[in-house]
């Protein structure tokens, strides 16, 4: 595994890194995830630079001769500064040794040397340096094996696991989130250590958890991370209604399926089409009240009647306990849930305009978003039952592109307005107008009337004097 970084630091701003951090007399290295991007050949905005000693000093030097002092962002407590630099985000830190207490992930940071800074970091392919001095450009450093490791696809911790991970639980989290981001394997140790650790992760905050989970969730194959979560028992701390999905119950010889492969599975299809992270979450969301609307009913079978209701009631509980936000990305999620079993209804019977028009009402803008999770929720150990199931959910979207085409229906507003009630019938605000307007909009959807402003007028006088309203020109 080669590149070229004494090449590499003479572009860009690190000439200037080099000239400023041997002007100071420090050695400075680039460090950390940059490396290990360069040499997977992976895309990085984010810099490190770690100085042996005076971090701070060299930083505002950089800046200083980039013309950025002012904006040079410091934190002293911590011994770091940060620079933007167009798109980059350059950290200057000095090299430094961490000790933890049992009930915090906050280090007591005291200056360290180049090996003490580097057996801190948590995985042996972000702890390879860089120097950047001129005697020595672009001399890789390597103490842990890291390199060996990227070349093997592996996720080891410099020092012992138990400690990693004990001492700061936020790295089981970014373990399985490199796993998965980069189809990596955790070594055995390091796995079986975040099994050890697992009830560690409850001193992280809520934001540091689900920042992590999100880039799993983003991942190129997102079920390779939360198996990981399951397996180490991390999932059942974090997010345990998903845990609840999991198992297979037989009653007189009859199964359901797993659930919980169901939406890894689903979520795995779904992302082979989407990198929007909300929608993604709507796969993970979409049977998460399964387990508590399960039932057997004889002659039947196993049931799951009002799971997507009972799912859409759930999502604002679930997302204020992962710490998602809980404005409009979690009204989208709860949207796609309670919609989720719209679109295949309508495989499984004769498509009605009347239904295709009230499901394009509901989903308004965010129809694509639904029939691509509904897709993605075709599954199943029989290819030929999938191709079936494929071939009908076709139709029924050559039928949506049809009615919306002919009935304009999408995000539509009734043609009759409140106003226009009141001055028709030459009455004040009341409950006449909400049931007039509602009339006109079921009409619509129904296929009683078209989408028009003279059909819609003339049904709205006759509901209102179904009410024994009169109009007022009458």
């Amino acid at each position: 595994m080669n590149f070229d970084f004494a090449s590499y630091l003479q572009r860009d701003i690190f000439p200037i890194v080099t000239e400023e951090a041997d002007a100071l007399g420090v050695e400075a290295y680039l460090v950390g995830g940059h490396v290990r991007d360069l040499l997977l050949n992976r895309a990085s905005k984010d810099i490190d630079i770690m100085s042996v000693g005076r971090g701070i000093d060299l930083a505002e030097r950089v800046a200083s001769r980039l013309g950025l002092l002012e904006k040079l962002v410091v934190y002293k407590n911590f011994g770091t500064a940060l620079i933007h630099v167009d798109s980059l985000e350059i950290e200057f830190v000095g090299a430094r040794k961490e000790s933890y207490r049992a009930n915090s992930r906050k280090p007591i940071v005291e200056d360290g040397t180049l090996e003490d800074d580097l057996k801190r970091r948590d995985f042996t392919i972000n702890a390879l340096a860089v120097k950047v001095n001129s005697d020595g450009l672009g001399t890789l450093v390597d103490l842990f094996g890291g390199i060996r490791h990227l070349e093997q696809k592996l996720l080891k911790t410099p020092l012992d696991a138990d400690i990693t991970y004990s001492d700061d639980p936020l790295r089981m989290m970014r373990a399985i989130r490199f796993a998965s981001q980069l189809n990596f394997t955790i070594e055995q140790e390091s796995l079986e250590a975040i099994q050890r650790n697992a009830h560690r992760i409850n001193i992280v905050s809520k934001e540091r958890i689900v920042d992590e989970l999100n880039k799993i969730v983003l991942s190129p194959r997102p079920s390779k991370g939360f198996k990981l979560l399951f397996n180490t028992g991390l999932l059942h701390q974090i997010f345990p209604e998903m845990v609840a999905l999991q198992g297979v119950e037989t009653v007189d010889g009859k199964s359901h399926k797993d659930n919980f492969y169901h939406t890894l599975q689903v979520l795995d299809n779904l992302s082979n089409h989407t990198d929007k992270l909300w929608l993604r979450w709507a796969a993970i969301m979409h049977d998460i009240a399964k387990p508590a609307t399960k039932r057997f009913e004889e002659g039947v079978g196993w049931t799951f009647h009002g799971h997507e209701d009972l799912g859409a009631k759930m999502t604002p509980k679930i997302f204020k306990n992962l710490g998602l936000p809980l404005h409009d990305p979690m009204k989208y999620v709860q949207k796609l849930v309670r919609l989720h079993l719209r679109p295949i209804a309508l495989v499984k019977e004769e498509i009605t305009d009347s239904a295709v028009r009230r499901l394009i009402f509901e989903a308004g803008e965010d129809l694509e978003d639904l029939m691509l999770l509904c897709n993605a929720d075709i599954t199943s150990k029989n290819e030929e039952k999938v191709k079936r199931y494929l071939a009908n959910f076709k139709k029924v979207e050559e039928k949506i592109r049809e009615v919306e085409e002919k009935d304009r229906i999408r995000n539509f507003q009734p043609p009759v307005t409140g106003e226009l009630i009141m001055k028709t019938f030459g009455i004040g605000p009341c409950k006449y107008i909400g049931i007039i307007k509602n009339a006109v909009k079921e009409a619509i959807l129904d296929g009683i009337i078209e989408n028009d402003e003279k059909q819609a007028y003339e049904y709205m006088l006759k509901e209102g004097m179904k009410l024994g309203l009169k109009p007022i020109s009458a």
